[in-house]
């Protein structure tokens, strides 16, 4: 007969050992979720995610991208650059010299102002100011009233001014005494670019604080690089001011001589643009020139004020820059015509006198 068989009680060591794996995968599940989002980018996101996990996930990326950003100057390429700042849902405050301008501002886009630009700048991750001048930049940076003064440690100036290099060294300097970041950025693209949000940036900085701007930037821009250290992105913006001068001046000559000859200037340009002597200027200015309309872009008084920086620079490195030294005199020219504030497509009128 054959002997009773009581099953064993299973082992406490197996099902704690079952315990104990279910509780490392369940665990390796969540720390996966949780890594798909450090540092608020999407990363290792299988492709059997729901949809509408995904939007979930975007939604709280770009909210985490979101800053706290001061905007000092709101001339006509800074009120737009604001402006597509607080579009983007970031956290503005702005300030101006003329602070019914900053007040308008805000009546529009609902950010605060600042009565000074260490107000403005007080707690920002992010400072950002389009002003005039070296002079205008050292202004709104330092003093008692200055951006530095105001800014909390790590957060980071971005300078979008076409300034000189020297002063971009010279505010990056003071800027890292006080523990804050620095990049140099000037723009490209003029006045339509910063109201469309097309800008081409170009920056100076180191790494870091490159890395903690650009994200930022992107509000207004649809490019954006880094070209080196502090001053790097100012001297790249003169290489792009010397070669936009030559550039207007070849067209002004060109849609000039067509004028002289008894051509259709509409013609002569879908003719030609179709192949080398295309740019952005002829397709985009030749129209307002033939007109003799000069108020859609960059004005004449601070093409004048780049192309000082860029030649003095030019003194100090050897470089040779005999057709910017000739464009810069004709537009004096144009200046003395009462020209100041037209566009740089201006050049024209000078030939038609």
């Amino acid at each position: 007969m054959a002997k009773n068989h009581t099953p064993s009680p299973p082992s406490t060591k197996r099902a704690s050992t079952r315990v104990t794996t279910r509780t490392i995968q369940r665990n390796r599940v969540y720390m996966g979720r949780l890594w798909a989002e450090v540092d608020g980018t999407v990363r290792g996101v299988t492709k059997s995610r729901a949809a509408d996990d995904q939007r979930a996930f975007r939604a709280r990326m770009r909210e985490s991208e979101m800053a706290k950003v001061a905007f000092l100057g709101l001339g006509v390429m800074g009120y737009p650059m604001a402006g597509h700042l607080a579009a983007k849902g970031h956290e503005v405050r702005v300030y101006n010299r003329t602070a019914a301008k900053a007040a308008a501002w805000s009546a529009q886009h609902g950010g605060a102002t600042g009565a000074t630009p260490a107000e403005a700048a007080r707690d920002c991750d992010l400072v950002m100011a389009c002003v005039g001048n070296d002079d205008d930049l050292r202004g709104v940076c330092t003093g008692a009233e200055g951006a530095f003064a105001g800014m909390k440690p790590g957060a980071v100036f971005v300078d979008h001014t076409t300034v000189s290099a020297l002063v971009s060294r010279e505010m990056a300097e003071a800027a890292r005494e006080q523990g804050l970041g620095y990049v140099d950025a000037p723009v490209s693209g003029g006045q339509a670019g910063a109201e469309n949000g097309v800008l081409t940036v170009m920056c100076g900085g180191t790494e870091a604080d490159y890395a903690a701007a650009e994200p930022v930037i992107a509000a207004y821009a649809k490019a954006c690089r880094r070209m080196g250290d502090v001053g790097a992105g100012q001297l790249t913006k003169m290489c792009n001011q010397i070669a936009i001068a030559g550039v207007v001046q070849g067209l002004s000559e060109a849609l000039h001589f067509a004028e002289k000859a008894g051509l259709p200037i509409s013609d002569v340009v879908d003719a030609i643009s179709q192949g080398a002597a295309g740019s952005w200027q002829m397709a985009n200015r030749y129209k307002t020139m033939e007109a003799g309309t000069y108020d859609f872009g960059f004005a004449v008084d601070w093409m004048r004020k780049d192309l000082g920086i860029c030649l003095t620079t030019a003194n100090e490195t050897g470089a040779s820059l005999p057709l910017t030294a000739l464009v810069d005199q004709f537009y004096k020219e144009v200046q003395g015509m009462g020209g100041g504030r037209w566009d740089t497509s201006s050049l024209i009128a000078r030939l038609r006198r």
